[in-house]
């Protein structure tokens, strides 16, 4: 069995017809009947029902398509790695990242790569939902939760950088209210709630995970307060608009911490998760291309250079209003 072999069994399965498979193979219709009925006579099995109207795959054609793909898919990325190393990077990369984290940060990080290695084309889809990556056809993701469970085992993951959430609210909010002291003063202030989707698993939304980073005990915070809304974008605007005190990435507010639009309370604490990662489906070898770009990525984002643009500022108004 090779290569070729491979390709007419698919083209078999997706026409359902040898006349059609042998038009997409540009191959006359016999040479296809020929080569089939020569593959299942050396298997030993049928591997396609042949009626007058249809050609459709039995079980072991069905699984020998399966592999097919794959095999296929390997062929393609040998001969990749090969052009590759006699020349500068070049071919599609196709992967995923989050409206936020990605439009922020992944796409002018892409655009450097692109610029860097001019033979390669880049193309991003941003999403709120993890995609099914090997299914949909991407090379990897930039997402901010590690593989889930039931792909662990598939897919391969490498951390690009931690991601902090930071307490912050408005200048105008702490000249009314006053700023919190300590955690549990949160009790008695508004608490901007994000419910966003796919948050992590068993993750309560009105409580927050507080920690020093010199300790090691987690606060387990019960806030609530009059708004909370799915898109961190609003919760983000009501902050900024003083109606409350948020908790946000330090990677999505770095500009207004950098303006003084917004400043950090309590800022010695901060709550530690959805780190940065890579994503990709397991592959024996990944192409050159592939695997330049997630040092690319590993590298800008190591020094986390959002934390240069949100040095802390102490808040103004330190005293609690009663």
């Amino acid at each position: 069995m090779d290569r070729s072999d491979l390709q007419l069994v698919l083209a078999v399965r997706q026409y359902g017809s040898l006349v059609m498979a042998a038009r997409a193979l540009r191959v006359a219709p016999s040479a296809v009947t020929k080569r089939l009925s020569a593959l299942e006579a050396h298997l030993g099995m049928r591997l396609f029902q042949r009626t007058t109207r249809r050609v459709s795959p039995t079980a072991e054609g069905d699984t020998l398509c399966e592999r097919a793909v794959h095999l296929l898919r390997e062929f393609d990325e040998v001969e990749a790695e090969l052009r590759e190393r006699q020349a500068e990077p070049a071919g599609p990369i196709r992967v995923a990242a989050t409206f936020g984290f990605g439009r922020l940060w992944v796409g002018p990080s892409l655009a450097a790569f692109q610029a860097q290695y001019p033979g390669v084309q880049v193309q991003v889809q941003l999403t709120e939902q993890l995609p099914d990556l090997a299914v949909e056809g991407f090379d990897g993701a930039i997402w901010l939760w590690n593989a889930p469970n039931e792909r662990a085992a598939e897919w391969v993951s490498r951390r690009l950088a931690s991601n902090q959430r930071v307490l912050v609210a408005s200048p105008d909010y702490i000249e009314r209210h006053g700023a919190p002291r300590t955690v549990q003063d949160l009790a008695n202030h508004a608490c901007l709630v994000v419910r966003e989707n796919g948050g992590g698993p068993g993750q309560r939304f009105d409580h927050w995970r507080l920690q020093r980073a010199s300790e090691t005990q987690v606060h387990h915070v019960p806030v609530n307060g009059p708004l909370s809304s799915n898109s961190g974008e609003l919760v983000r605007d009501w902050c900024l608009a003083g109606h409350g005190l948020m908790l946000r990435s330090l990677w999505d507010i770095a500009p207004q911490l950098a303006s003084g639009e917004l400043v950090r309370v309590l800022p010695t604490y901060a709550m530690a998760d959805a780190d940065i990662h890579w994503l990709a489906p397991y592959r024996s070898q990944s192409p050159r291309r592939i695997r330049l770009l997630v040092d690319f990525l590993a590298e800008r984002f190591r020094k986390e250079p959002w934390k240069r643009l949100s040095a802390p500022r102490a808040p103004p108004g330190s005293r609690q209003k009663r």
